[in-house]
């Protein structure tokens, strides 16, 4: 396999009609639809993108939209891909990647505890940090930390120390 460039990966991934950006020589960060970023993650498996470090969340409440983000690693090639997904907040579903890497089933109980994300596919989205919780997801931005605090901690308002 001939070595990839973070150049010539924007110009095959842009060939696959999606856009993406170069951070550096060794990063760089891609966009995609939800309807097929499965396709797309497979192949960038098959060409030796091998390691899921890590699933992030994002809530971008003024966009009405949680981003999901694939951190995507190759070894041979030494690049890093942000690889990014927007989906509807309204009803934040995205499929599961654990059929393509068996470390997603943490990053997606983690990303559904912490964000209200549902992963179509994963058998395990049970709470890993959260026990009996039954408020809003807490990384939410419409999650309000201040009354949660006043609730779980006392105020002056409500009879608590100061």
């Amino acid at each position: 396999m001939n070595k990839i460039t973070a150049e010539t990966l924007l110009q095959d991934l842009a060939l696959r009609c999606l856009n993406g950006e170069k951070i550096s020589d060794q990063q760089i960060k891609v966009f995609a639809s939800k309807d097929n970023f499965i396709n797309h993650l497979n192949y960038l498996q098959s060409i030796g993108f091998e390691h899921l470090a890590n699933i992030n969340g994002v809530d971008y409440i003024d966009e009405n939209e949680f981003e999901v983000d694939y951190h995507v690693y190759s070894y041979t090639h030494k690049i890093h891909i942000i690889f990014k997904v927007r989906i509807p907040r309204e009803k934040p579903v995205i499929l599961t990647v654990v059929g393509l890497w068996e470390q997603a089933q943490f990053y997606e109980q983690e990303v559904h505890e912490f964000y209200g994300i549902y992963f179509e596919g994963n058998k395990d989205l049970s709470p890993l940090f959260l026990e009996n919780w039954n408020d809003l997801p807490p990384l939410r931005k419409d999650f309000n930390t201040e009354e949660f605090s006043e609730i779980l901690f006392g105020s002056r308002k409500n009879g608590g120390e100061e």
